[in-house]
C-alpha cells in the first residue's frame, strides 16, 4: 500500500517529465527491456527529490541517490543506475523542459568499467554451434550466427525485417542504438543460411509483419524468445565442458566474443567500432583485452642472460 502511494506521488507530481521520458526513449529505439528498467530506476530517483522540481536538482541530489542504494547495488547496477537518470535528464533537455543534466557531473564507476567483457574464444564458439538443433535448428543457428559471427545486440536481431536483408548485395540493414542505421557485409556462409531460412519462414498471423525471425505462433520472434534460445544453448553446452560452467554466457557475450576474434585478427580498431555500431571508439577499446595466451607468448621473447648460480 506504501508504495503504491509512493508510486502515485512520483506520477502525479513529475507527470510531464515522465510522459517526456518515455516518448523519448520510444523515439530513440530503446528496447521494452531498458525501457522498463530506466523508468524504474527514474521513478525511485524521483521519489528521492521529495517533491522537488527535476530542473532544480543538482549533483548533490544525484550522488546522494547513488550513494543510497550502495548497500543493496554493486558497480554495474550503480552504473546503469546513473545512466538512466542521464539518458532522463538528456530526454527533458530535448523536450525545453530542463537546462542542464547534472548527472553528467557524476563520474561512473571505474571498477566496472575497466572489468575485462566476458567472451568464447573462436574455436569454443564453433563448438557452441554443434548444440543448436530441433525443429527450428536453421532459425536459430542463424540467430546465433548473426550475434557470434557479425556483433548483433539480441535486440537488433529482433528488429531485422525481410526488407533489411539485401541478398544481391551480400549485405544487412542493422537498426541499432538510437535509430542508427548500419549496414553490415554478411560472410558468404550466413547469405545462405539467411536465403534458407527466409524460404522456411512461419507464414506471419498479420499479413502486414515483415519480422525476419517469426515464432511458430506467427509473430515477430521477441527478445526475450531469442534470450531463451541461445541460454538454452549456452546450457547444453556447458554441461559438455564444465571448465565453462562458472562463465556467464548470453546473447551480448556474443557480440563480445565477435568484436575480441576481430581484434585478435588484427582488423582496424576502427573499422571494429563500426561493424559494432559504436558511437564512440572508447566504447570499442574494452575489447582490446590481452588474454593468458598473449602474454605467454610475448614473454617467450624476453632473453634472460645466463648466470652462473651461486
Amino acid at each position: 500500500m506504501i508504495a503504491m502511494t509512493r508510486n502515485y506521488v512520483v506520477e502525479e507530481t513529475y507527470s510531464k517529465p515522465l510522459k517526456a521520458f518515455t516518448i523519448w526513449m520510444k523515439q530513440s529505439g530503446y528496447t521494452e527491456t531498458t525501457k522498463k528498467e530506466y523508468l524504474r530506476e527514474v521513478n525511485d530517483y524521483l521519489l528521492s527529490l521529495e517533491e522537488m522540481p527535476v530542473q532544480q536538482a543538482g549533483k548533490m541530489n544525484v550522488v546522494g541517490f547513488l550513494v543510497s542504494k550502495q548497500g543493496t547495488a554493486g558497480d554495474k547496477t550503480r552504473n546503469r543506475t546513473l545512466s538512466a537518470i542521464r539518458s532522463f535528464y538528456t530526454a527533458l533537455i530535448d523536450f525545453e523542459l530542463a537546462t542542464r543534466n547534472p548527472a553528467l557531473e557524476v563520474k561512473k564507476s571505474k571498477t566496472e568499467k575497466n572489468r575485462n567483457p566476458v567472451y568464447l574464444e573462436e574455436n569454443e564458439l564453433e563448438k557452441a554451434l554443434s548444440y543448436v538443433d530441433g525443429r527450428y535448428r536453421d532459425r536459430n543457428l542463424t540467430i546465433f550466427l548473426l550475434m557470434g559471427y557479425c556483433g548483433l545486440r539480441v535486440g537488433e536481431v529482433h528488429r531485422i525485417n525481410l526488407s533489411h536483408f539485401k541478398k544481391a548485395k551480400g549485405t544487412l540493414e542493422v537498426l541499432g542504438k538510437g535509430r542508427k542505421w548500419n549496414e553490415i557485409p554478411l560472410p558468404d556462409l550466413l547469405i545462405q543460411y539467411l536465403t534458407k531460412v527466409e524460404k522456411e519462414r512461419i507464414s506471419p498471423y498479420s499479413k502486414k509483419e515483415d519480422a525476419f525471425f517469426v515464432s511458430q505462433k506467427g509473430r515477430r520472434l521477441s527478445i526475450r524468445q531469442i534470450q531463451k534460445i541461445a541460454t538454452q544453448i549456452f546450457a547444453d553446452y556447458k554441461n559438455d565442458h564444465p571448465h565453462l560452467s562458472d562463465l556467464k554466457l548470453s546473447c551480448h557475450k556474443l557480440r563480445h566474443s565477435f568484436a575480441t576474434m576481430l581484434l585478435n585478427n588484427n582488423v582496424d580498431i576502427r573499422i571494429v567500432k563500426e561493424l559494432l555500431g559504436h558511437a564512440s571508439i572508447e566504447t570499442t577499446m574494452i575489447y582490446t583485452h590481452i588474454n593468458d595466451e598473449q602474454k605467454r607468448t610475448a614473454m617467450t621473447t624476453i632473453k634472460v642472460p645466463q648466470l652462473a648460480m651461486v
